[in-house]
């Protein structure tokens, strides 16, 4: 499942994988809530919290993922993914220079620096 998480500002998102991840996840959840994001702001910073609780991924959830990814390339930010699950984490490691934007990595016990980062204003940003 995928929750959206609500303590980030504005312009911000932030959700959690928790059990399976599936499809309909992000058809219900992720694309709709990101989706309604990008109505309203033409930059977004994302928080991508995948925990302990998590034990994976359906096949076409990653899909969905990907296919959101490209549809709004030049529209992300800043980008953070929080786990501590070793693949996870050497995927984003070989793969973070293709994502869009600012990406940053960080481990659970990080989850409050992450969140403070894809938080900061744009002004303090670039101060």
């Amino acid at each position: 499942m995928i929750e959206q998480m609500t303590d980030l500002p504005a312009g911000a998102l932030g959700f959690t994988a928790r059990g399976k991840v599936t499809a309909a996840d992000y058809e219900n959840v992720f694309v709709p809530d990101v989706e309604a994001a990008f109505a309203l702001n033409r930059k977004l910073r994302l928080l991508y919290h995948v925990g302990p609780e998590f034990t994976g991924f359906e096949p076409g959830a990653m899909w969905d993922d990907t296919k959101l990814g490209f549809r709004h390339w030049s529209g992300w930010e800043r980008i953070a993914l929080v786990t501590d699950i070793n693949w996870l984490r050497l995927v984003a490691r070989t793969m973070g220079f293709t994502v869009p934007g600012e990406f940053r990595l960080y481990r659970n016990e990080q989850l409050a620096e992450a969140k403070a980062w894809v938080s900061e204003s744009f002004r303090e940003h670039h101060a």
